[in-house]
């Protein structure tokens, strides 16, 4: 069964932004992965970082430490097995 559950999704302006922050996130053992981009979220590139909603500060303080360049972070509503 999917039901919609709120997640945080970062957005980024090159696909190589992506890979970078996926490798580093994964480095720092975050809990996430990449996605396809929402419909709903514009951005350059057809990737984004999905996680949880309460992971926002971890999140940005990671991306800080690692220089990972983030176009937009976004609240949206995506489906998820359960």
């Amino acid at each position: 069964m999917r039901e919609k559950v709120k997640r945080l999704v970062l957005s980024f302006s090159t696909t190589t932004q992506a890979m970078a922050a996926e490798q580093w996130f994964q480095g720092k053992e975050m809990p996430g992965r990449l996605i396809p981009l929402p419909g709903s979220i514009s951005a350059e590139c057809g990737l984004a970082w999905c996680t949880d909603i309460d992971q926002k500060g971890a999140v940005e303080q990671a991306a800080e430490e690692g220089a990972i360049q983030i176009q937009g972070i976004h609240e949206a509503m995506l489906y998820e097995r359960k």
